[in-house]
C-alpha cells in the first residue's frame, strides 16, 4: 500500500472557495479515477508557511494504481486546480510506502 499525499498551501482568501471545491468536486473527480482506494483530507495546523495548509492522502493499492494515476490524470488535476486559483496556491505532491 502506498500513501500519495498532496500539499497546498492556499492564500486566506481563497481558503472557504477552495475547501468547498474540494469536498464537493476534486476530490470526489480524483477518486472516480479508481487509482485510489480512500482518502483524508487535513488542514497542516503547525504549518511555518504564510496562508492555510492543507493535505489530501489518498491511499493506492500499489505502483501499478499509483503509476496509472500519473500517466493518465495528474496533470490535468494540477492544471484544474491552478486554473482554478491563480497565483493563489503552491502545491507538491510526495509518494510514501507503509513499513509497518
Amino acid at each position: 500500500m502506498l500513501l500519495f499525499n498532496v500539499t497546498v498551501i492556499i492564500e486566506e482568501n481563497s481558503a472557504a472557495d477552495f475547501l468547498a471545491w474540494m469536498k464537493q468536486s476534486h476530490i470526489p473527480q480524483l477518486m472516480d479515477t479508481d487509482c485510489f482506494v480512500s482518502h483524508r483530507f487535513l488542514q497542516i495546523k503547525d504549518s511555518p508557511n504564510e496562508g492555510l495548509s492543507y493535505c489530501v492522502q489518498f491511499i493506492a493499492e500499489n505502483e501499478a494504481s499509483h503509476q496509472r494515476f500519473l500517466d493518465l490524470h495528474e496533470q490535468a488535476f494540477i492544471a484544474e486546480m491552478y486554473n482554478r486559483y491563480p497565483k493563489k496556491l503552491v502545491t507538491f505532491s510526495t509518494l510514501m510506502e507503509f513499513v509497518g
